[in-house]
């Protein structure tokens, strides 16, 4: 693949899109500034990975060597500078969607994802669980975007649910992920949840943010939001869930934490697909 496009890691890209495709099923509506808007969640969500990369430039050569920057293919300088380019581009999104809707709050957000995207990779990834919230909290903003670039009050607070449910597990998924680099991290000097007070302590708050998000997912249906359907679908992605909280509750090695992470990640591709069809 060619590193520029591996760097931008296109399919988490297009998983952050996602919020914006599932949003516009529910109001089933396709218009010019939604287009726009899955376009800025793909041009922040890599200009992210993009300077997370530049950043993690040490650390990637111990966890991840085959990235296009430490592996060579990309220079840091150069790889800032992509990085920098993506942003702006989803900077000028974010622009015309707030121009077409004569509604500036889709703007305003997408500035606020600048800064917090570049603070989380320059500062925040390595402060002490503030950096696992950054990364839930652009997370769920995803969905909140989408529900503003729509402008129906209805919508707006759909998706604030879905942004809160997925703000709190990828908040215990990014907590995992820290347990998984651990080795890299300390290598470094990082000052990560694990690193300070141990995988067990971070294992235990990953497995009680798990089961809260568990234990929500039914009130999109008693408050009306979805249709019988999304419990079918949703049942499945807590399952995994649960699956997930139970293993890195009881074994917190590298390995384990791997397959967890990866595992959390199909239960929310899971429960994207139970709001479509709570939607039906």
């Amino acid at each position: 693949m060619n590193p520029y496009i591996e760097i931008l890691r296109p399919g988490n890209a297009l998983m952050g899109a996602i919020a914006i495709i599932l949003v516009a099923i529910i109001d089933k509506s396709l218009t010019i500034p939604i287009i726009l808007a899955m376009l800025a969640v793909f041009f922040e969500t890599a200009a992210g990975n993009v300077i997370n990369d530049y950043f993690d430039y040490n650390i990637d050569l111990i966890n991840k060597p085959e990235r296009p920057i430490p592996s060579g293919r990309i220079s840091p300088k150069a790889g800032r500078n992509y990085g920098y380019l993506q942003f702006l581009l989803g900077t000028i999104c974010g622009f015309l969607i707030s121009y077409l809707t004569s509604n500036w709050i889709p703007f305003v957000i997408v500035l606020i994802s600048d800064v917090v995207l570049y603070l989380y990779a320059y500062k925040l990834k390595t402060t002490p669980l503030l950096g696992n919230i950054t990364v839930g909290f652009m997370t769920g903003l995803g969905f909140v975007f989408g529900g503003f670039t729509i402008n129906n009050p209805t919508i707006i607070t759909t998706s604030l649910y879905l942004g809160f449910f997925a703000f709190v597990m990828t908040t215990a998924r990014e907590l995992v992920k820290d347990i998984e680099d651990m080795e890299g991290d300390k290598s470094e000097g990082a000052k990560t949840l694990p690193i300070l007070y141990g995988e067990k302590i971070t294992a235990i708050l990953a497995f009680v943010l798990i089961i809260i998000d568990c234990a929500l997912c039914p009130l999109l249906y008693y408050n009306q939001i979805f249709s019988f359907y999304y419990l079918i679908v949703i049942a499945l992605a807590v399952i995994l869930f649960i699956y997930s909280a139970i293993l890195i509750i009881r074994n917190q090695d590298r390995q384990t934490a791997g397959k967890v992470s990866k595992y959390l990640k199909i239960g929310m591709l899971i429960a994207f697909v139970s709001f479509i069809f709570g939607s039906l």
